[in-house]
């Protein structure tokens, strides 16, 4: 949630300029070494993430890596986060004694978790994450992963992402707004075959639905855990990172996507 606020005494004009000077310059400062150069021949650098940004608006893409003006950051989920970190742990028990954990046992999969020297790195989506370079763009492509397990008769990689909700009902794949979730398991798939892996179409989502319908807290917040799988396919990101590198080279933002809050805001902000 972005509010305007005003000091006192002041015009709402002034309170407007006050707020880009406090939340844009330090964004495009802080961005600078890491904007998009037409001119340069080195490989740019982008996250999954900014890959489903260009998907949901080009303009807020463009601004963000060409200009450094990006979208305000939102709020940490730190629960999940903490349910993220726990869910490691326990698989990375499992996989030291490279033994099924309960959840593959219970839905018969003949799978473990896999075990490789990169996988610290390939968790670490700030810097790291799984990395892949796309030579017809010149383009780096990463993205962190939750998990990667293995097919024991196969010897296929499965991609495995942990989600947190807590909702009525059984957790599913079924919204409108969780093709984020999909896209997201098919880059990560796209990154491991890139590296020569040969990986499963088939992800899974370990899903934490958190229980509310408990008579008292005692200290504990308990979940019920849903295996979700979903098959995945590619095909999208090769024209969507050709359609993102012209974007990048263009002089002039792109229009905004009809359904971008963000741009929504500040063009209605400019009107006020």
């Amino acid at each position: 949630m972005t509010v305007n606020h005003w000091v006192a005494g002041s015009s709402p004009a002034r309170g407007a300029k006050l707020q880009r000077d406090c939340y844009l310059r330090p964004k495009i400062k802080k961005m600078a070494s890491r904007l998009f150069n037409p001119n340069s021949e080195e490989p740019f650098t982008l996250s999954r993430s900014r890959v489903d940004n260009f998907l949901e608006c080009p303009r807020c893409f463009y601004l963000t890596n060409r200009l450094g003006i990006a979208r305000p950051s939102s709020f940490p989920f730190n629960l999940n986060n903490a349910v993220d970190e726990l869910l490691k742990n326990e698989f990375d028990g499992y996989r030291k004694k490279q033994k099924p954990h309960p959840i593959q046992v219970e839905n018969n999969l003949n799978a473990i978790p896999y075990e490789h020297p990169e996988l610290d790195n390939w968790r670490e989506s700030l810097r790291n994450g799984v990395k892949r370079y796309h030579e017809t763009t010149n383009l780096i492509l990463r993205g962190g992963i939750d998990d990667v397990w293995i097919d024991k008769k196969t010897n296929q990689l499965i991609v495995v992402d942990y989600k947190a909700t807590s909702k009525k009902g059984e957790v599913t794949l079924d919204a409108d707004w969780q093709i984020g979730y999909k896209r997201q398991v098919e880059f990560y798939q796209w990154l491991f075959r890139g590296n020569s892996f040969d990986v499963s179409d088939t992800a899974y989502f370990v899903y934490c639905n958190g229980i509310k319908d408990k008579s008292e807290f005692n200290n504990r917040l308990e979940f019920k855990v849903k295996l979700i799988p979903y098959i995945g396919n590619d095909q999208w990101i090769e024209p969507t990172l050709k359609d993102l590198k012209y974007c990048l080279l263009a002089e002039e933002p792109p229009k905004s996507a009809d359904n971008c809050n963000y741009c929504r805001y500040v063009t209605k902000n400019l009107t006020v």
